[in-house]
């Protein structure tokens, strides 16, 4: 094995690797790193831009020359481990202590609630929306994706970032701030930060790393009695089931649920693991969503105000459900560029408008109609053994998913 990753805690090498960074020929690695490890008569390959430092390696792996990677905290979360075995290469490995790890140990905080997402390249949105939506999350910054633009999307949600600047080195700090503060400010060297919805909070012990794992235990598409509501405004179990399937929550993602009423669509969301926010005009139902949420232990963020009025400001969605609002709406909806909207109808008439609007904002689009007829016992039977069916009122749902390349594309 010619190729090996050696993690850096702070500034000096792990005992393990000083040798193999002795009889390196080739060093790669930042500049601050090059400056303090490379040996004399060593070539030293800079980490950025990464593709011609990869193909550095791969030259100097195939020419049987020792290559010693340096990288910052423990290299199983680094980039760099995950690029090399991409292009074929196994190499060996000489750990440290995660800077994760190096930061929960400052605040004396357990790890097993923990989730770890990187901000780094595309997923800097799927790692806000994670923050979004779990109470506990380290995230691994980068560069444009630091404490300011993510205290930035956080705006809106309750939420406290721990930040470690220089961690390891001499002018090594460790702040908490809101998300506003944190946007606000400019940081030094900020390689991961903590977000946690309540900094006092100490989770339940967690048999799965970063706390119970989605599909949440119970299930999905739960009965109605399981939310608090108003005269049976309730998205009915039977339709949250094909709405959810359409929607696709899942970590990472961000979704609305306009004219949300009671919450039920948003909290299933949420319990799948979405970032989720709720828009509701009624300031009761607005009070419902809290409470809902509250319940089943998930974060909605609530904007009480009227549709599509109450867009402004928000962060773009990946899915849209629509239980409420007319044809303004659900064109406002179409128009936010999600990747699927679901609308849910009780008015055949409204079928036709709908789909031409979702069409015209480049969707493919599909629905059904849902009718249910529910067990139950029938009524003048004593000993209650009878058991018959009840029907529901039906609904009628309208999806677009998979935008076309061309709006307007019948």
């Amino acid at each position: 094995m010619t190729v090996t990753v050696v993690g850096i805690d702070g500034d000096a090498l792990p005992p393990a690797a000083s040798a193999v960074v002795e009889r390196a020929e080739v060093v790669v690695g930042d500049r601050e790193r090059l400056a303090r490890h490379a040996p004399d008569g060593a070539l030293a390959v800079g980490l950025d831009p990464l593709p011609p430092a990869l193909d550095e390696v791969e030259r100097a792996a195939g020419a049987g020359q020792p290559v010693a990677v340096l990288v910052a905290g423990d290299p199983g979360l680094d980039v760099v481990l995950r690029a090399l075995r991409a292009r074929g290469l196994r190499p060996a490995v000489v750990p440290t202590v995660s800077t994760v790890r190096r930061l929960l140990a400052r605040l004396g905080r357990p790890a097993d609630d923990v989730v770890v997402v990187s901000a780094h390249g595309r997923d800097a949105t799927r790692a806000l929306n994670v923050c979004r939506a779990r109470p506990s999350v380290a995230v691994l910054t980068a560069p444009g994706a630091g404490p300011a633009e993510i205290g930035a999307g956080l705006v809106g949600w309750r939420r406290t970032l721990v930040v470690v600047e220089d961690l390891g080195g001499e002018r090594e700090r460790v702040v908490s701030v809101d998300p506003e503060e944190a946007a606000r400010r400019t940081w030094s060297d900020p390689g991961v930060l903590l977000c946690l919805a309540d900094p006092d909070a100490l989770a339940p012990l967690a048999w799965h790393a970063g706390g119970e794992p989605t599909p949440p235990a119970g299930g999905w598409a739960l009965p109605e009695d399981a939310f608090a509501h108003r005269d049976g405004m309730v998205t009915p179990a039977e339709v949250r089931a094909v709405a959810l399937a359409r929607l696709a929550p899942r970590p990472g993602e961000l979704v609305w649920d306009v004219g949300a009423g009671s919450g039920a669509v948003a909290v299933e969301c949420a319990r799948m693991g979405a970032a989720v926010i709720a828009v509701e005009r009624d300031p009761v139902q607005c009070v419902r969503v809290v409470a809902n949420a509250g319940t089943h232990q998930v974060d909605v963020r609530v904007v009480e105000d009227e549709a599509p009025r109450g867009f402004a400001g928000l962060p773009r969605p990946d899915a849209v459900f629509v239980g409420g609002g007319g044809p303004e709406v659900v064109a406002a909806c179409a128009d936010l560029g999600a990747d699927r909207v679901v609308v849910a109808l009780s008015a055949f008439d409204r079928l036709g408008s709908t789909r031409d609007v979702l069409r015209a904002a480049g969707y493919q689009v599909a629905g059904c109609q849902i009718s249910v007829s529910r067990m139950a016992e029938l009524s003048g039977d004593p000993t209650g053994a009878t058991t018959g069916l009840t029907a529901t009122n039906p609904v009628f749902l309208i999806w677009g998913a998979g935008r076309n390349d061309q709006r307007g594309t019948p």
